[in-house]
């Protein structure tokens, strides 16, 4: 499942990197909880967390549907 994850993610940062942010996949835990790290622009941002549901979140379940959840971990 990791490898499944990491290759939505790796679409998903395309656009974050156009806007000077990044997210490193941390782990996906055996829940189907997956956590990632917000960098650049999108650490402090005020909008990350919609990113990271309705962006991020989003596209991983929509081609991983066994995730539970994105989390944000520093």
């Amino acid at each position: 499942m990791r490898e499944r994850v990491q290759a939505v993610l790796d679409k998903v940062r395309k656009g974050l990197q156009a806007d000077g942010g990044d997210a490193d996949l941390v782990d996906v835990t055996t829940d189907g909880v997956v956590k990632v790290r917000l960098k650049g622009a999108c650490k402090g941002c005020p909008m990350s967390q919609m990113t990271l549901k309705r962006g991020i979140e989003a596209a991983i379940k929509a081609e991983v549907p066994e995730v539970a959840r994105v989390e944000a971990v520093d």
